[in-house]
């Protein structure tokens, strides 16, 4: 691994420039510019740019994307239910998961500074583990570029899909995946007793963490939240689970609300939101006020689910922040450390950070401060993964 030394960067908004001794894939020194005699090693000038913390795609679905081919005009209907039968009828005729398609998308997701991932893939009788292991094998194949956490996840249902819930037990058998996914309890399976059951019951017989898709609204919603916090305290997965989506936190009186949230909090239970479409925002600085950890993601990014998304967590701080109603450079601060430090908590992961002894995961970005960087989102000058260089000014330089 070749050492590197990064001149003439700023930590913070006005501070004085450093430079960065990188060795080892971690960050050795921070210094004041010019004053590290670091010999001959590799050297990249930051030209005063803003150096940040990698940041972490808490929740997305590359096995889905269409990324890198010709323009698939959206196609399915209005509800849940018409989404997962279009993705369903689309990957037959596209040929998804596509390798390239994951490849690609995983680049491009580096190239804006993403650092760490997790991604939701499809399982059920009809593809079977073909998208988990070929995710595996991407993610495997671009390991010094970006890191892949992928979640076994039953989209179109668990109870209601014959044969899926002994899939998801052999990726676990098998070690294909490091966590196991849910999805609407009630409102998609009609059962939430029993799908919980089930997938809290995997998740502590192999020792894997949960992540579960909850759309449901309302008091519906926020009946399942309570029932998955019970379930994380009697099964001591506290730290261990997640809820993505999970906007029923917020749709219920006050008072149901601050409970559930204390709840969160005691169950260390994360909230990942994907800030898309019309679907109400969380709101992150009363949420975290609570004590309730708050991570971010994409979603689906040019898919068979929505058109849109580009992969980069910088464009979605910013969805998060101007739906919050952020303006000052401190809340948007609070913003960019969602999609930090809140989504590695979520994953059991230390968050990045750009201080001496820490994996040089990090980004140089030509801006005064995180608020202009999140605000205008000019291409990454620079983009490090353990001290290598993957991206240089938007584009990938690494193909795996």
């Amino acid at each position: 691994m070749r050492d590197m030394l990064v001149e003439r960067v700023r930590l913070a908004h006005e501070a004085p420039l450093v430079d960065l001794l990188i060795q080892d894939g971690r960050i050795a020194q921070i210094e004041p510019a010019g004053a590290i005699d670091a010999g001959t090693v590799a050297r990249e000038d930051g030209a005063g740019a803003l150096a940040l913390p990698g940041m972490v795609d808490a929740h997305c679905h590359v096995d889905k994307t269409l990324w890198g081919r010709g323009w698939v005009p959206h196609s399915a209907g209005p509800v849940l239910e018409d989404r997962i039968a279009n993705g369903e009828r689309g990957r037959a005729e596209l040929g998804l998961p596509s390798r390239d398609g994951v490849r690609a998308l995983l680049g491009q997701m580096a190239a804006a500074g993403t650092t760490l991932a997790r991604t939701h893939t499809d399982v059920d009788p009809d593809i079977g583990l073909r998208g988990v292991e070929l995710v595996a094998k991407a993610a495997e194949e671009l390991a010094d570029v970006i890191d892949v956490e992928q979640v076994a996840f039953p989209q179109g249902g668990l109870l209601t899909r014959r044969g899926t819930a002994e899939l998801l037990e052999t990726a676990l058998q098998q070690g294909l995946v490091g966590c196991l996914g849910g999805i609407d309890p009630a409102a998609l399976e009609r059962d939430s007793v029993r799908h919980l059951d089930l997938i809290f019951g995997l998740a502590e017989s192999y020792g894997v963490r949960l992540d579960i898709h909850l759309h449901e609204r309302g008091t519906l919603g926020a009946h399942t939240i309570e029932l998955i916090i019970e379930r994380v305290l009697r099964h001591g997965l506290e730290g261990r689970v997640a809820i993505s989506h999970g906007v029923a936190v917020v749709e219920v009186d006050r008072a149901q609300s601050e409970r559930i949230s204390e709840g969160l909090a005691e169950a260390q239970i994360s909230l990942l939101t994907a800030t898309v479409y019309n679907t109400p925002v969380l709101p992150v600085a009363e949420l975290r006020g609570r004590g309730v950890n708050v991570g971010a993601g994409n979603d689906g990014v040019r898919d068979l689910w929505g058109p849109y998304g580009n992969g980069d967590m910088l464009d979605r701080t910013f969805h998060l922040a101007y739906r919050n109603g952020f303006r000052t450079d401190e809340q948007i601060a609070t913003a960019f450390d969602v999609a930090v430090s809140g989504g590695a908590i979520a994953l059991g992961r230390e968050p990045a950070r750009i201080e001496p002894g820490a994996p040089a995961d990090l980004f140089l970005i030509d801006a005064a401060s995180i608020g202009e960087a999140v605000a205008a989102r000019p291409p990454r000058r620079l983009v490090l993964k353990r001290g290598k260089v993957v991206a240089r000014h938007g584009s990938p330089v690494h193909a795996g």
